[in-house]
């Protein structure tokens, strides 16, 4: 997924989407800032749609999958609060952006998609040793991984599966967001007893994730 523009271009997009989008937003952690500063974001989408990679919207993938708008990608990341050596499972990572940050960030990167032929585009894009890419169904997780010391969901779910939250550590975060009919919220907890609630702190414009639909009747 290679840009059709100047890496020049490329760079001055990436400060206006710090400037415009983020750090009026919230955004403000260094950490965060200086990594989204530094990856690439027009590595990750389709070379035709390079030009439009710091707009503020999401941006198809292809095999109906998106890539979320930076400013929730940024917003989920200041909740998650990585700190280097964190053990990190990234659920629906995609081509790769996420994952990419992630590992900026300093964290073990345990990337998961089901979609073959987007874990190709995100080998591409991100090589970063860090991140650990693994073939599987999203609701499954990676339990042969877990327990994780952060579990970053990208993209809106309806819910939430046990699979999922047994592999997050007592003591871990869970940053994800939850559609409720027209509304998505950004939502983030910290396991405790074996438990986890879940509280809204943005709402966001949010792809939905395949494969995490509620049931008829369901109330997450």
């Amino acid at each position: 997924m290679a840009t059709k523009f100047s890496e020049f271009s490329a760079t001055d997009m990436r400060a206006a989407m710090i400037d415009s989008q983020l750090r009026t937003n919230d955004v403000i952690d260094p950490a965060v800032v200086g990594a989204m500063a530094a990856v690439p974001r027009e590595a990750h989408v389709p070379s035709a749609l390079a030009a439009v990679a710091y707009n503020d919207r999401p941006i198809a993938l292809g095999h109906g999958r998106m890539l979320n708008p930076p400013l929730v990608t940024g917003r989920m990341l200041v909740a998650a609060a990585i700190r280097p050596g964190m053990r990190v499972l990234l659920v629906g990572s995609a081509t790769g952006y996420v994952a990419a940050l992630l590992a900026t960030l300093g964290a073990e990167v345990h990337a998961l998609e089901e979609q073959v032929e987007l874990m190709a585009a995100a080998r591409t894009a991100a090589t970063n040793p860090a991140i650990r890419w693994i073939e599987g169904p999203l609701v499954e997780g990676v339990r042969k991984a877990a327990p994780f010391d952060c579990i970053l969901i990208d993209g809106a779910i309806e819910q939430l599966p046990d699979a999922i939250t047994s592999q997050l550590a007592d003591g871990g975060k869970l940053v994800a967001a939850k559609r409720e009919g027209a509304v998505t919220r950004l939502v983030h907890g910290i396991k405790a007893g074996g438990a986890i609630t879940l509280r809204s702190f943005a709402d966001m414009d949010v792809a939905l994730l395949p494969g995490f639909a509620a049931p008829r009747g369901f109330s997450f």
